[in-house]
């Protein structure tokens, strides 16, 4: 059974904080004892560089960085020479826009985005865009929240070389059909790279079935550690991408005028790595296959389920982003007039933490005809009481500042 309750009894934040509502996963979710122990035995009794020597604490060391690897890999459904180590989803998202982008894309040539992008899918094809003369497009969102199919069709073409998404919006919840959408891009020749930062932590993910050629994700986002991330890349695509950084680790051979490179993904690790965060990364999905992704992502649609209903009856509440089987365990929020600022300010003070900004996400606010929002997400330890104390704390703060909506 899965029991979001006892699941909280691994996560030593919540024995320390017993009062706290933490409603801010979207942003980094908290750890369990698994991930935190990993880290600390590693350093405790296997700390050495990776990769790098022949002695005993060394080759352990690269064991547990590799089999940390392994984990992610079948996490994903993937093959262990596909996943490359990085800091971040941003990090991926740039490695793939730079290292394929810059070597690719030519002027004229298009980058189909969409309007629900975080800026970390945005920026980086702009940067690249800049330099090669490509053309930014974007599929919009309609007015229920989802992406424009009819206008995605229209704006796929033969022109178009990279199609880069969102799995799942980290303001609308929305999920996105990925497999279906790349499907589409690859039949015009061109590649899809697949934001996976909200949807990896939350659904069961296979990536040799989106049809799509990079998947990124961010372990501080699915109970692992910051400062580790993985970037997915179709093999035969990888095979083909020059470095993205330059340094010790990557090479074959080097001379003083040129140098060969090691094959992926060590070709795209430059230096040392993160080797603890990769090590508590495993364990996180360690952890989350031991749940079993399906049991997560039904535990987040039976609690936003329960969210939407329970906020639809806050007066002056103002819901973003679709109804049904497509959201996931995210709820971005305004109260009348208020500033998102100040209602999480009132918020805090019945112990409620939320998120409020545009969380990343300028372009698609203003698609919302709002400079920012407030936002709540779920996650494994979330519960059913996590949600009254959101709705009774946002019902006092509509009391307090009702002179203000």
């Amino acid at each position: 059974m899965f029991e979001p309750e006892t699941i909280k009894r691994d996560f030593p934040i919540f024995a320390n904080n017993p009062d706290l509502v933490f409603l801010d996963s979207a942003a980094s979710s908290q750890k369990p004892r698994s991930v935190i122990d990993a880290m600390t035995l590693y350093y405790e009794r296997d700390h050495a560089n990776v990769h790098r020597a022949a002695y005993a604490l060394s080759m352990r060391a690269t064991d547990a960085y590799e089999d940390a690897r392994g984990k992610v890999a079948r996490f994903l459904g993937a093959d262990t020479d596909e996943i490359v180590f990085v800091r971040n989803a941003t990090e991926a998202l740039n490695l793939a826009a730079h290292a394929w982008g810059l070597n690719n894309l030519h002027a004229g040539d298009e980058i189909l985005l969409t309007e629900m992008e975080h800026h970390a899918n945005l920026v980086p094809w702009q940067l690249v865009a800049a330099r090669t003369g490509a053309v930014i497009k974007a599929v919009p969102v309609t007015r229920e929240g989802r992406l424009d199919l009819d206008a995605f069709d229209s704006l796929l073409s033969e022109r178009t070389r990279i199609f880069s998404l969102t799995q799942m919006s980290n303001v609308l919840g929305t999920v996105n059909p990925v497999a279906e959408l790349a499907a589409a891009a690859r039949e015009k020749g061109a590649l899809t790279v697949v934001d996976g930062a909200q949807a990896a932590p939350h659904l069961p993910v296979r990536v040799h079935e989106l049809n799509a050629d990079f998947y990124a994700l961010s372990g501080h986002k699915m109970l692992g550690p910051t400062g580790a991330g993985a970037l997915w890349g179709r093999r035969e695509v990888l095979k083909k991408l020059p470095p993205f950084l330059g340094g010790g680790s990557m090479i074959e051979e080097v001379q003083l005028e040129r140098s060969t490179y090691a094959p992926p993904p060590q070709r795209f690790e430059a230096g040392t790595p993160a080797i603890a965060e990769a090590i508590g990364l495993g364990a996180a999905a360690d952890y989350l296959m031991e749940l079993g992704m399906e049991n997560v992502w039904m535990h987040d649609r039976q609690l936003v389920e329960y969210a939407l209903d329970e906020l639809s009856a806050v007066p002056d509440l103002i819901l973003y982003g679709p109804r049904g089987e497509d959201r996931g365990g995210v709820v971005a929020f305004n109260l009348g007039s208020l500033h998102p600022h100040d209602l999480a300010t009132a918020l805090d003070e019945h112990g409620v933490a939320v998120r409020t900004g545009h969380h990343c996400a300028q372009p698609l606010h203003r698609r919302l005809n709002a400079t920012a929002s407030a936002r709540a997400s779920f996650y494994v330890y979330s519960t059913k009481s996590d949600v009254d104390r959101l709705v009774e704390a946002l019902k006092k703060a509509r009391e307090f500042f009702a002179g203000w909506l």
